[in-house]
């Protein structure tokens, strides 16, 4: 079975690969230097590559919806590590959902009693075996414990350790192949995330240790919930908490029904967000929308929000958060210097490569999104003209290769820019009139006043700045 699977997706590796080849023998054939030297492929060959890459991103991700398991994830890395991937390979892979038919009860109950030692009936009065969801590595089932309280029993696959070895063999393969065509540097940071990734997401007494981490971050803030943790029902297989009652974050109908303000859940939602990252440096790196539930509170505009499943929280480091803080700053006093300072602290430029030739690409994407609306439903509403325009590096064809050289995926950056993509999303959908900067801007301030007091801003560049971002006011 192992080895059909493998057969299976090596070749779907290997027709993608072929059509690519196929390609770069027509450009050392048709390819053409302009008057300015630059590289230029004629209309056909450019429509044909196109096609391509239609053609091969559908196969890719109708070959993830096939085979699951780890290659959703990797679906859902690329989705959002893929900048310079092209764009239709994003459309498709924003598609891919982490949710699969459920696997019968009987074939879980013997991985329960290896890894605990007994079975579920030792544990539990009574066990749902219907669950209440199933994803790509485990699935979820109520519960009630020997006093009748409410739980929940998160149980892994079986067998699905092996299957993510030999899955992985498959994609650290085929991005080898691909990293021929596309050198961009990241390529090893996508597997590397990816491995990380599912390595939280298969051990659940680390996820056990989180959910009492940020429990303990919350201490004291009656508005945010964190299930409790069962810990004589709970092994690195299997994670045995407290049942929580809530309305699905995006059940917006229920939440009116309940009495419930929607701008005060994406305020609620945004301010944890902010907190987690800035302030505990510990935070959800999976804020999607099967993830939150909300409670009544005293008032419509006070609601308590429940945070579920802690698979995928890490800590973000000193250094990343000295960047954004940067680039905030860059913002905020109109200050393109700042925002390069910024991003070079969290580790996006490599040692080797073109400098002057990012900063030239920063500063450029700098004087765009100072006229960006930064409000979650203004960014949710815009056209895909208005997004492709925003996302042109603005680059001569012949300096984009040297670019992606120039350019590293920092070590740690992807949960903070998938939590972040994820995040704005949500709060996009649940209020989409909410200033996402300024709720946020509170969390964030203590950090911009000290470095403005030990640090003073570079000398700004010859480039023409434009005005701070709306709606703050830097002190």
């Amino acid at each position: 079975m192992l080895l059909l699977r493998l057969f299976r997706a090596l070749l779907v590796v290997a027709r993608i690969t072929a059509s690519y080849a196929g390609l770069l023998v027509l450009r050392k054939l048709f390819r053409r230097r302009d008057a300015e030297g630059r590289a230029v492929d004629p209309p056909w060959l450019a429509r044909r590559t196109e096609a391509t890459h239609a053609r091969n991103a559908a196969r890719l991700r109708a070959a993830m919806v096939r085979f699951r398991g780890v290659f959703i994830k990797l679906g859902q890395v690329l989705s959002i590590m893929g900048g310079f991937l092209p764009r239709v390979y994003g459309r498709e892979l924003e598609l891919l959902q982490d949710d699969v038919p459920p696997r019968p009860f009987a074939e879980l109950r013997p991985a329960f009693e290896a890894t605990l030692g007994q079975p579920p009936d030792a544990f539990f009065a009574s066990i749902d075996e219907v669950p209440l969801a199933a994803a790509s590595l485990g699935q979820v089932h109520a519960a009630r414990g020997p006093g009748g309280e409410a739980l929940a029993v998160k149980i892994l696959y079986p067998g699905i350790r092996s299957l993510i070895r030999v899955d992985l063999l498959i994609i650290r393969l085929a991005l080898r192949i691909f990293h021929l065509f596309v050198p961009l540097k990241s390529f090893d940071r996508v597997y590397e995330a990816l491995v990380d990734l599912l390595r939280r997401e298969t051990d659940y007494l680390h996820e056990a240790e989180c959910m009492r981490r940020v429990a303990e971050n919350f201490a004291g803030v009656d508005d945010v919930l964190v299930p409790g943790v069962v810990a004589d029902a709970t092994s690195r297989d299997v994670l045995t908490m407290t049942f929580m009652e809530g309305i699905k974050i995006t059940d917006f109908d229920a939440m009116a029904e309940a009495g419930i303000d929607r701008e005060a859940v994406g305020r609620r939602l945004v301010q944890c967000f902010y907190k987690q990252l800035f302030v505990d440096r510990f935070f959800h790196a999976d804020p999607h929308p099967g993830n939150f539930l909300v409670q009544p509170g005293e008032t419509p505009t006070a609601p308590r929000l429940v945070i579920l499943d802690y698979g995928a929280i890490c800590d973000v480091s000193e250094t990343t958060i000295d960047g954004l803080v940067d680039v905030m700053r860059g913002f905020l006093e109109g200050q393109d210097a700042l925002v390069v300072r910024g991003i070079d602290r969290i580790g996006f430029v490599a040692t080797e490569g073109k400098r002057e030739l990012l900063e030239k690409t920063v500063r450029t994407y700098f004087q765009k999104l100072l006229k960006v609306d930064f409000t979650a439903g203004a960014l949710m509403r815009a056209s895909g003209h208005r997004l492709l325009e925003l996302a042109n590096p603005e680059v001569e064809l012949n300096e984009l290769r040297p670019l992606m050289k120039t350019v590293e995926y920092p070590d740690g950056w992807f949960y903070v820019e998938r939590a972040s993509i994820l995040m704005f999303w949500l709060v996009g959908q649940i209020a989409p009139d909410l200033d996402t900067i300024q709720v946020g801007f509170p969390y964030v301030m203590p950090l911009l006043a000290e470095r403005i007091a030990q640090q003073p801003a570079p000398a700004p560049s010859p480039v023409e700045h434009g005005a701070p971002i709306r709606g703050i006011t830097p002190t």
